[in-house]
């Protein structure tokens, strides 16, 4: 029986029937003035936006961050004040896999925070590494092609994939964390996050700092073998996305530690890194992590699309005492992401409820397809006469940092310890335990196995072995002498 209360059309009147086509007789043909059919047709042929280029298949979770530690001293953000309660949403990623893809391919995890904080939305778009593939950004979309699909087969290949990273050694760190054992989280409630930039705090007295966010799991990190990985994906393409429904549906509510590296606003000119590269990390011994408080998930999204496939971030939505930095990936991504987001959704995508502050605007964005709110007969324009304000900010930028120089086009001033290679290595020698040393030369090999030419198969020994000697020529040898286990589905492969 159909319930008594029925459905309504789009406008809101009585729909006569979800169950049957207006029709000439039972078995005449249908009519075009079946408005209630022709509706729910043209709706159903544009009810998918497009989905995201990278980051396409993910989900996330409502909650909130709690601040309590005291960083006022660094910024004078109203989120990161003491005592603070502020509301989020965090979605977690994929990279290179489109939205049917499995959740357990080995790449790297989008971890995009949108803090809806008292003075506007504040977007903190990271992943579950502290570093990137690169430093320019007019290199990232080379890089999302390599790991997409071939134009003739619209197969993924592993020649594109180590082509473009061999070709782009920089790369080095990021690819060296993608082949360990962060490349296969157990969940998503099991891996840290990371801002992964490097942006700016100023405090109320206006001293500016130089800063990088950590979010640490408080379940503890756990990962996937290859194996388990492999399993999984044949039994369960969406494991991680059912894992943080599931868990926040039976109230074991996730968490993370919130810290800080601050660096003092005047060392970035001679730190032994050049701070501002995002190939690269602060050694906790140089800066070490300052506490900030807690950031926990605690409600599931009621709709997927409306409040998950819709949601927008852009990491230059900033607030008061947050600002960027020289970081040229995070200048790039600064703009690239709101407008990408003007394609997928439309131009007025911040009026969509998961987007809108929950503070009062007074913005002079104006006019567009689906524009719901709006400034009723104020004026539209600024300055005016009228009575409605506007921003005149005059003078040296709070938030800016100093420039005297001519335009190049050329990579970042080398600083003391900069290389390409470094801190790759480190990573390798110092932090990977001997299991894991283990177990990364087996991935690598494996993902070197078959798919490649032989210059870029010579190239990316020759990569590994820039990172570390010995540890490359384990790779060459296993690679050489056939003894490399396949890797699991879809980790050999881009992504």
């Amino acid at each position: 029986m159909a319930d008594e209360t029925g459905s309504t059309t789009g406008a809101g009147a009585p729909a006569a029937s979800d169950r049957n086509t207006l029709s000439v007789g039972s078995n005449g043909p249908l009519l075009l003035h079946d408005v209630h059919f022709l509706e729910q047709m043209a709706h159903f042929n544009r009810e998918r936006v497009p989905e995201r280029s990278p980051h396409a298949k993910g989900s996330g979770a409502f909650g909130k961050l709690e601040v309590t530690e005291d960083v006022s001293r660094f910024t004078k953000a109203a989120l990161f004040q003491p005592g603070a309660s502020t509301d989020l949403l965090l979605r977690f990623s994929t990279v290179a896999g489109e939205q049917g893809s499995p959740d357990t391919w080995r790449d790297v995890r989008g971890f995009a925070i949108k803090f809806y904080t008292s003075e506007g939305n504040y977007d903190l778009v990271g992943n579950n590494t502290p570093i990137f593939f690169l430093r320019d950004p007019i290199k990232f979309p080379h890089f999302i092609r390599s790991q997409k699909r071939l134009p003739d087969s619209g197969l993924r290949s592993s020649q594109m994939q180590w082509d473009f990273w061999t070709l782009n050694p920089e790369s080095a760190h990021q690819v060296t964390y993608l082949m360990g054992v962060r490349g296969l989280p157990r969940s998503w409630r099991h891996m840290n996050g990371y801002g992964s930039h490097t942006f700016m705090w100023i405090n109320a007295s206006g001293e500016k700092f130089w800063v990088k966010y950590h979010f640490h799991t408080n379940q503890g990190m756990a990962y996937l073998s290859n194996a388990e990985a492999a399993r999984i994906t044949g039994e369960d393409a969406d494991f991680h996305r059912r894992d943080l429904f599931d868990a926040i549906r039976r109230e074991e509510f996730p968490s993370w530690k919130v810290s800080v590296q601050v660096m003092p606003y005047a060392e970035a000119k001679t730190y032994r890194y050049n701070p501002f590269d995002l190939t690269k990390t602060w050694p906790h011994g140089d800066y070490p992590l300052i506490p900030v408080g807690t950031m926990t998930l605690d409600r599931n999204p009621e709709n997927f699309f409306a409040e998950i496939e819709q949601a927008a971030f852009s990491p230059g939505n900033l607030v008061p005492g947050i600002g960027l930095s020289p970081d040229k990936m995070l200048l790039g991504r600064a703009f690239a992401y709101n407008d990408a987001q003007r394609n997928r959704i439309g131009t007025n995508f911040h009026q969509v409820p998961v987007n809108k502050p929950k503070v009062p605007l007074n913005t002079y964005l104006f006019d567009g397809q689906m524009t719901i709110e709006h400034s009723g007969a104020a004026p539209v324009y600024a300055p005016n006469s009228a009575g409605r304000s506007w921003a005149d900010e005059t003078g040296p930028a709070e938030d800016g940092w100093e420039t005297d120089t001519e335009m190049v086009r050329s990579a970042y001033e080398l600083h003391a310890d900069d290389d390409d290679f470094g801190q790759a290595g480190i990573l390798v020698r110092d932090v990977f335990d001997d299991a894991q040393r283990d177990a990364f030369v087996d991935q690598v090999a494996g993902a070197l196995a078959s798919g490649l030419s032989e210059d870029v198969l010579e190239r990316a020994l020759q990569y590994w072995r820039n990172v570390d000697g010995e540890t490359g020529e384990r790779i060459a040898k296993q690679v050489r002498e056939g003894k490399t286990p396949e890797p699991a589905e879809g980790m050999g492969e881009a992504g």
